[in-house]
């Protein structure tokens, strides 16, 4: 790791000065941390936002409104959300490990930086981390990898879980710097790689996560995550898949969904959705509309098994969420 300078945040204001200037911010750090002992981030200057004005939980007729600085164990054990909004509840439960879920905030997980591992090898080609230098794991070590949303400079998975439970409902995201506010749709916020993978998000210089603001939605109590991984704790997806219902009787009259570690940031999948709208709830509805979910894939060498897993996990999910197994 680089000799770098800590600094305390004083303000909104002189952080997000500061932030156009290069400075990063630091709340928990256990991504930032990780990637300046690599030498993938190499800041001179840090400051720590811990004591600035964006941490609170708050439920109410507007939803849910989670401060930026919150840590996800907070959150994922809050009463509001484990009640209204199971999904995201089991989410940031299937993230990490204890000890991280204790220190990592709501904001730095949304704004974590890709696992895969060439990125994270400053001694070989990466176009997210140098742009223009090439991608390897096109042609190489590409099994976690994703086939939704890749194109020929990039393949790399959204590592976060959360980010996909907060897609499924519709969440947004309140962005400040001192030029001003704006909300912008989760979805939205995060990028294609196209032929700029470097740039993986719409935050603008001085910009600061304050708060992610998740719209009232009652059937959202109806909800679920569902996470494949190679081992039960501790991995990033395979496959992830968030998952709401609303029903009338057997008829599915609505349903939210979106899924991880199939693609390049987290997707929804409208076609499956619309699929499922006044059909009843049995399994085959779902093996019907889960057809849909792999939609443009583009499989590499040794991750086309995400393809039928992707859709079989989209089926297990509501299957889950349905009580029909």
């Amino acid at each position: 790791m680089r000799p770098f300078a800590l600094d305390q945040g004083q303000s909104l204001a002189q952080t997000s000065d500061a932030t156009r200037q290069g400075t990063v911010v630091i709340a928990g750090g256990t991504t930032l941390v990780d990637l300046m002992k690599l030498d993938v981030m190499t800041p001179g200057r840090v400051i720590d936002i811990n004591s600035l004005p964006l941490g609170g939980i708050a439920f109410g007729p507007n939803g849910l409104a989670i401060g930026a600085v919150e840590r996800m164990a907070d959150v994922a054990e809050h009463a509001d959300v484990v009640k209204n909004y199971p999904v995201i509840s089991q989410a940031l439960l299937k993230s990490a490990s204890p000890q991280l879920r204790n220190m990592a905030s709501i904001g730095g997980n949304l704004m974590q930086r890709t696992r895969c591992g060439y990125f994270r090898d400053v001694h070989v080609s990466c176009n997210k981390r140098v742009a223009g230098s090439g991608c390897p794991a096109l042609d190489g070590e590409n099994r976690m990898h994703a086939i939704l949303g890749t194109s020929d400079h990039c393949c790399a998975t959204h590592p976060s879980d959360l980010a996909v439970a907060l897609v499924a409902l519709g969440a947004s995201i309140l962005l400040q710097s001192d030029q001003g506010t704006r909300e912008v749709k989760l979805e939205d916020f995060y990028l294609l790689p196209g032929s700029t993978p470097d740039k993986e998000h719409d935050l603008r210089p001085g910009e600061l996560i304050t708060r992610v603001q998740v719209p009232p939605l009652d059937w959202a109590r109806k909800s679920l995550y569902l996470k494949i991984r190679d081992r039960a704790s501790y991995e990033f997806a395979l496959v992830s898949v968030a998952v709401a219902l609303q029903l009338d009787g057997d008829v599915i009259h609505d349903a939210r969904l979106a899924v991880g570690g199939v693609g390049t940031k987290p997707w929804s999948l409208p076609r499956v959705r619309e699929a499922m709208i006044g059909q009843p709830l049995k399994r085959d509805t779902f093996e019907a509309a889960a057809k849909y979910a792999a939609d443009g894939a583009k499989p590499l060498k040794n991750n086309a098994f995400k393809v039928t897993l992707l859709q079989r996990t989209v089926v297990r999910a509501f299957m889950n969420l349905g009580g029909l197994v």
